[in-house]
């Protein structure tokens, strides 16, 4: 065995740990940060007798934790990388033949296991940092765990975490045993800032003043992304200028040789803006302050639309410990926390788990190729969700790369060796040639990181997005003073080129058609017409809507297929990147997909339902031939265009509108035990919903808004009553009511809570009491009006009114209607409709 020094927390349970490994072949391990869990664990293993010379595979979340294990764990053998200990991550490999560990990246090991399901050579699988749960990780156990059941019982799996529910990954793991360390890290006080509306960028700004003034070290701020950490950068910039403070970014898609800057120490005091790469596993040097914003950007998938959503939202409980530890590593230390302890209380205690959030598109796939048809059968943590899983198969089915049943085809297989998104991997697979192939990576390297070259900005309107950005990089290539971005482009380009063994020395013939065919290869959803004559707003094949963003330069172009289009809860989706289309391009790659169908459609201009045949990609009409409409496929075009007016499209005359008030007054009013069946839903709600039910057999052959006028709506309105609920509604709701006079008064049931008779006063001598409906529970609410049937009074206690209130109204009523009657006590007075004279 190897003997390591300094001492470390993690090695006083090194024995227990490589007994159990002899003992088991799975087991936990729970150590907390600076524990040394990463580098001394591989080493501590490699001479055990059940490893018999085979390799450990250490894998780790990011490209930049790989390399920092493989290089830190070479210098303590005093080796270099590649020897005993050596690396591969995504177009990168520095492994030899004496190798007996090797740092991986998780999807590294997914692409292994496709290979090689029995993993030859390999002993032992470590899953580092499983606390951070992204989906190559869980896929990983899943597929290593299905590997060690049918195939290689003698595979060991060991599973490290700092913060994670290890009860349940034990359980998953037929409740093998768990082991515990402490972590090696000093004291660190948390200070709560306190919430604040101000921009984030300020805040950090102050936060940064108070660390470098109040405390020691170099600070560590966290920052949900690129974006707001080039605007801190820049506004710290701006305010420290001058002083001895050095300003280092830290985020996934940066060069490796700028994150490593971030990484060591500085000569006087550094500022590291970091997304959560830095939570675990890198050791920054020199850190005492920790600046944590509390946020972090994930993507988060919408199943209905199929498109990703980017949020930034707040962290949990776990990343905040992970993130003030990182202030304790080397020294005593701060964390400076943009918000209140009040807000603390209310943050989830560990982050939801990117399979549970995200596209699995790739999952999918790998699962396809695994011969998985049921993902139920492999041990998951957290199963992937059933619609999440039902997209990505749809996707991957509109792809080519899996047919109706599942099951993965020659084209889909070949999508899968390539390390690309599936939809990236059919755009490259799909080239017609070479040449079109090095242009299918180069868009490949574009959208994989669409922020890693920047927009063209011009003074017109471009036809392809993606067009600009391959111009842009292509023209920087023969710079003298290259950019970094585009040297990470280029790095990424020749490692996909040789994978494929094409030369990509040469351009390939660049533009809008080419680029839109290939796109078509690799987004055929997300095919988009413009709507009218407006020039951003379009429709996608699903039917729902979409407009381009200000990224998007692209001109009114009638057709277009995007490439990065990001969902919003508002309901349109925003198109950052697009390539303009023309029709015969999409007739020529959709095809046979694409058969003559007869259609209807509402035309807004003439106001009815227009007839057609049609060649349709799913909402869109690509192309049109009119002809004569078909009665029954208008019918519910009819019904959906009623739907989006509303009630008040209908042709509703006075008596219609009465009888439905009156069935509403029932339907509120009248209890369960007096009515006969179940009463209709006739809220507008109800009635809109229904619509097919009770007003569709009188649209049939009724295909515009001039002939639905002409529908007398009472008699598809009583069809919704059988006969004995109408006599139930002529009985409890009356149309009209006799009052003393002698005449028959409609009621109005306009208020369904507050039924109305309008009446002269006169009209009602000798009535005692205010009548009721509605099997004598509702009490009518009485508009006693004058002569000239103006009001007088409002009541629903006519008893009342006679007693205390007709005193008051005849003395001022008489002189001005002295031909009209108003007896003393009109309980007994003889009502009537006209004069005095008249009455006699």
């Amino acid at each position: 065995m190897i003997s390591i020094a300094p001492k470390l927390p993690i090695d006083s349970i090194l024995p227990t740990l490589r007994q159990q490994l002899r003992q088991h072949n799975c087991l936990v391990l729970q150590a907390q940060p600076g524990a040394g869990k990463t580098t001394r664990v591989p080493i501590a293993l490699l001479d055990e007798p059940w490893l018999a010379g085979q390799k450990i595979l250490l894998l780790e979340p990011r490209r930049l934790a790989a390399i920092s294990a493989a290089k830190f764990m070479s210098q303590i053998l005093g080796e270099k990388v590649g020897n005993t200990i050596g690396y591969t991550i995504r177009h990168e490999r520095y492994v030899g033949k004496h190798t007996r560990i090797e740092v991986i990246t998780e999807g590294v090991l997914t692409r292994r296991l496709q290979t090689d399901p029995t993993l030859e050579g390999v002993g032992l699988i470590v899953f580092d940092e499983f606390h951070e749960r992204n989906i190559h990780s869980d896929l990983g156990l899943a597929l290593s765990r299905d590997v060690q059941q049918g195939l290689r019982e003698g595979l060991k799996l060991l599973v490290m975490s700092a913060t994670l529910d290890t009860a349940a990954v034990a359980t998953l793991l037929d409740d093998c045993p768990i082991l515990n360390s402490d972590g090696r890290s000093y004291p660190v006080e948390v200070i709560y800032q306190g919430d604040d509306n101000t921009p984030l960028a300020r805040q950090v700004v102050k936060a940064t003043n108070r660390g470098l003034r109040e405390q020691q070290g170099d600070i560590l701020i966290f920052l949900p992304g690129a974006r707001e950490i080039r605007a801190c950068q820049r506004l710290l910039g701006d305010h420290f200028a001058g002083a001895n403070v050095e300003i280092l970014p830290l985020y996934g898609a940066l060069p490796f040789a700028q994150q490593q800057q971030a990484l060591r120490s500085s000569k006087g005091r550094k500022v590291v803006l970091a997304t959560n790469i830095a939570e675990t596993s890198l050791t920054i040097d020199g850190i005492g302050v920790v600046i944590d914003s509390g946020q972090e950007r994930r993507l988060i998938f919408d199943a209905a639309s199929g498109m990703n959503g980017l949020i930034t939202g707040t962290i949990s409980v776990a990343s905040a410990t992970q993130r003030a530890g990182r202030a304790g590593r080397v020294q005593a230390g701060t964390c400076y926390r943009l918000w209140s302890e009040t807000a603390q209380q209310g943050l989830q205690p560990y982050s939801m788990a990117e399979i549970c959030r995200s596209d699995l598109a790739s999952l999918a796939l790998e699962l396809a190729l695994w011969g998985v048809p049921d993902v139920e059968q492999l041990a998951w943590l957290d199963v992937p969700p059933k619609a999440h899983l039902s997209a990505a198969t749809r996707l991957l089915n509109q792809l080519g790369a899996i047919d109706k049943h599942g099951r993965i085809t020659p084209l889909g297989t070949q999508m899968a060796k390539l390390p690309l998104h599936p939809r990236l991997a059919a755009m490259v697979v799909r080239a017609k040639s070479p040449q079109e192939q090095i242009l299918a990576c180069e868009l490949a390297v574009i959208l994989e990181e669409p922020d890693l070259l920047p927009p063209v900005r011009q003074q017109v309107s471009t036809q392809s997005d993606l067009l600009d950005r391959l111009e842009y990089w292509r023209q920087a290539r023969h710079s003298t003073s290259r950019e970094r971005q585009v040297v990470a482009c280029e790095r990424s380009l020749s490692a996909l080129t040789r994978r494929l063994k094409l030369s990509s020395s040469s351009n390939a013939v660049a533009d809008e058609e080419s680029i839109g065919r290939l796109l078509l290869a690799a987004f055929p959803d997300r095919v988009a017409q413009r709507r009218g004559d407006r020039r951003d707003h379009y429709q996608l094949r699903s039917g729902s809507g979409a407009r381009l963003s200000m990224r998007s330069q692209l001109g009114s172009a009638p057709w277009l297929v995007a490439a990065q289009m990001v969902f919003q809860s508002g309901g349109e989706a925003l198109i950052h990147l697009a390539s303009a289309l023309d029709r015969e391009q999409i007739l020529d790659y959709f095809g046979d997909q694409l058969p003559w169908v007869d259609d209807v459609a509402w035309d807004n201009g003439q106001q009815r339902v227009i007839g057609r045949k049609c060649r349709k990609l799913g909402a869109l009409v690509v192309i049109q031939r009119p002809q004569a409409v078909d009665p029954e496929l208008a019918l519910p075009l009819m019904i959906q265009q009623i739907q989006r007016m509303g009630l008040d499209s209908l042709p509703w005359t006075a008596s219609s509108r009465q009888w439905l008030q009156r069935a509403r007054f029932v339907a509120a009013y009248a209890k369960d035990d007096i009515l006969r069946g179940d009463w209709p839903e006739l809220d507008e709600a109800g009635l809109l919903q229904t619509l097919d039910q009770w007003l569709a057999p009188w649209l049939l052959g009724v295909t515009s808004l001039a002939a639905l006028k002409k529908i007398d709506l009472l008699e598809p309105l009583h069809s919704m009553l059988s006969w004995a609920q109408q006599q139930q509604l002529d009985k409890l709701a009356p149309l009209r009511v006799q009052v003393p006079s002698g005449s028959r008064v409609a009621i109005d049931y306009s208020d369904p809570n507050n039924p109305v008779l309008a009446v002269k006063l006169q009209e009602l001598f000798g009535w005692q009491t205010s009548p009721c409906i509605a099997a004598g529970r509702v009490p009518l609410t009485i508009h006693l009006l004058s002569p000239a049937r103006r009001p007088l009074q409002v009541t629903r206690d006519l008893a009342n009114f006679w007693a205390t209130t007709y005193p008051e109204v005849k003395k001022e009523m008489k002189g001005r209607y002295p031909k009209h009657p108003w007896p003393d006590d009109p309980l007994v007075a003889v009502a009537q409709r006209g004069v005095k004279k008249r009455l006699k």
